[in-house]
């Protein structure tokens, strides 16, 4: 199976100036960041891994990449082998014809290396504000950029009348490489319930970001493919983020995941603003956001829901780990995620040479299949999917 890898670019001790709007400086700079970061950004190709994956966000501490396709266009002309996804591009934020454009430009770089696309609609108003954009619109915001992307990828000269977006005709320069394999690996992260079928009806793929238990993710599995066979398609797995840290000592592996794990969480809250249970309510779409705020934060349950069932320990422990999770979710590819919060580059570093060395082989080695349980949980009529969905 195919092995990527990303990085959060995140200033996690900056957060307590951040809310104050403290006007001094940050104890670790920006600057800083970036220099760990792209340091451990380019070893990724040398150690043999096959993708690099680039996340999509702005205005915070949280991840600073400034956008997901600016990012990879610059680890474009670094790299010459691996291939390159966003997990994701949030089409809520931008005008469609500028992602669209960075997208071609973005494929033509690649030279035929493969693009998957993420694809998503978002969820932090510190960003919907700032780009002035209602995040009550952004599903439907959503639906008819990727209408207007698939116009654009179909159709040499094309043009959009739209609810948000009125298009006159219009081409892309440079032409896509491929588009067709392009629509073939979209795909689309989601957290709430009502995206699995919208997304599933949309004929795109998954991509699992790590928000559920493994246990809900295949039953994701399952319900998105009944989808799939009751529209006459066929049957797709998905890309899977996991968290890893991989050493010799397997206290050394559980002590950066117990102590990282929380501080990463944490910052998700912070920077989503979990807590704020009534804007989501009353946000057309993010109703079922309510209930994370509702949710406990405290170490304890966070070390028990989000580092526990990650990949940690021994090179050996860290493949039995991820071999089981790719029994419960399918995966046809893992996305690693091998430094959180302020865990050091030099930890990082080290566990990420030592799973390319010992663990990544026998990754390759391993088919990628779907686990016979959750093909049984995808045996259901068309007849049926109308009760279901």
């Amino acid at each position: 199976m195919k092995v990527g890898v990303h990085f959060n670019w995140q200033n996690y001790t900056d957060w307590p100036r951040y809310l104050a709007k403290d006007p001094l400086p940050p104890k670790i700079s920006d600057q800083e960041i970036y220099e760990e970061e792209m340091y451990l950004a380019g070893l990724v190709e040398p150690l043999g891994f096959d993708s690099y994956w680039a996340i999509d966000h702005h205005f915070s501490p949280y991840s600073m990449t400034g956008g997901a396709l600016q990012h990879l266009t610059y680890f474009a002309g670094k790299t010459s082998k691996i291939d390159f996804g966003t997990m994701i591009v949030v089409l809520p934020w931008y005008d469609p014809l500028v992602v669209i454009d960075q997208i071609a430009v973005l494929d033509n770089l690649l030279q035929g290396r493969q693009l998957t696309l993420g694809l998503g609609r978002g969820a932090g108003v510190r960003e919907f504000d700032p780009f002035r954009v209602p995040m009550g619109e952004a599903r439907d915001r959503f639906n008819e950029s990727l209408e207007i992307m698939r116009k654009a990828m179909t159709n040499e000269w094309f043009s959009h009348d739209g609810q948000f977006y009125k298009i006159p005709e219009t081409t892309i320069r440079p032409m896509f490489r491929n588009p067709e394999r392009l629509m073939e690996r979209m795909r689309v992260a989601w957290s709430s319930p009502e995206t699995l079928p919208l997304t599933a009806n949309n004929g795109l793929g998954m991509l699992m970001t790590n928000q559920k238990s493994w246990d809900a993710y295949k039953q994701d599995v399952a319900d998105f493919n009944n989808i799939r066979i009751g529209n006459g398609q066929s049957i797709t797995q998905p890309s899977v983020v996991v968290k890893v840290a991989c050493f010799e000592d397997e206290a050394e592996a559980w002590e950066l995941m117990r102590r990282h794990v929380p501080e990463s969480t944490k910052s998700s809250k912070h920077h989503y603003q979990f807590g704020d249970v009534d804007r989501f309510k009353n946000t057309k779409g993010y109703e079922q956001y309510a209930a994370i705020g509702k949710a406990p934060d405290d170490d304890e349950h966070l070390i028990k829901v989000g580092a526990e069932p990650q990949a940690w320990g021994t090179p050996d422990q860290v493949f039995e780990k991820l071999r089981h999770i790719q029994s419960m979710t399918a995966a046809e590819e893992f996305i690693l995620n091998v430094k959180f919060g302020t865990m050091p580059a030099e930890k990082a570093e080290e566990s990420m040479r030592r799973f390319a060395e010992k663990v990544l082989p026998r990754l390759h080695d391993l088919e990628a299949t779907m686990d016979p349980s959750i093909l049984e949980l995808t045996r259901t009529e068309k007849a049926t999917m109308g009760e279901i969905f």
